[in-house]
């Protein structure tokens, strides 16, 4: 269970130092990904992979990094089979995860490339994008199910669903008036099992870091195998 005072910018520094030397540590000493070309920064703990790789190594890949002690997430720009992967950025305003991300947002500004109310259908087609940002959105939503169930949609097979919220017991989740929802790692597990109804998720990763909540989710048919058991209890109490 993660501390009511998230770490300091120094501290989180010095993580990302040492989650960086780990990593590559890790790409020179593992034979199933020596050589792959691939990059891994960190910035806060999350880490983000660009380069190019087959779908079987980039699995390979985003499993080996998250075991690794600290990390909260992984965040891709990874081509596959040369292919520039499709990725929204759902209610991102001005800013975007990633420059060549598809900004969704219903305000047009700066960032925002395709204009939709996210209370609604998303105006894509089923299986368009490889993947999806959901930064700062659950929150602000009053049934954030719906929007879920869109990106299981929108989401092609092996795509992957990056969610991130303040985590409920941090101020800042009930500081902002606009945030209507309160969020947990435990909220995260609901989803996966499609609580509610929705459609099912598999945790790629999912964590807190004491002040917000992440979670790296892909999309599961209703009659495919969920996280077993030990894998659950990775991420969940």
């Amino acid at each position: 269970m993660p501390g009511s005072v998230p770490l300091s910018p120094e501290r989180l520094a010095l993580l990302d130092g040492h989650l960086a030397r780990a990593a590559a540590d890790l790409l020179a000493h593992d034979h199933r990904l020596r050589g792959v070309p691939v990059d891994i920064r960190f910035d806060r703990g999350v880490a983000h992979l660009s380069g190019v790789a087959d779908p079987g190594q980039l699995g390979l890949l985003r499993e080996s990094v998250g075991r690794l002690a600290g990390v909260l997430a992984i965040w891709s720009r990874v081509r596959v089979g040369g292919r520039e992967p499709v990725a929204l950025d759902l209610g991102c305003g001005a800013t975007k995860q990633y420059s060549g991300n598809i900004g969704v947002d219903r305000v047009a500004c700066k960032g925002v490339d395709v204009r939709a109310d996210l209370r609604h259908r998303l105006p894509l087609r089923t299986g368009a994008a490889d993947t999806i940002f959901a930064v700062h959105v659950l929150e602000h939503l009053v049934d954030f199910l719906p929007l879920l169930a869109e990106c299981h949609r929108v989401l092609r097979p092996g795509g992957t669903l990056h969610l991130l919220s303040p985590w409920w017991r941090f101020v800042n989740a009930v500081a902002d008036p606009t945030h209507i929802r309160l969020i947990d790692v435990q909220t995260v597990k609901g989803i996966c099992a499609g609580t509610g109804g929705g459609p099912r998720w598999y945790p790629l990763h999912a964590g807190c870091d004491g002040a917000s909540v992440f979670a790296d989710l892909a999309p599961i048919g209703p009659n495919d195998p969920g996280a077993d058991p030990a894998r659950l209890a990775r991420f969940f109490d």
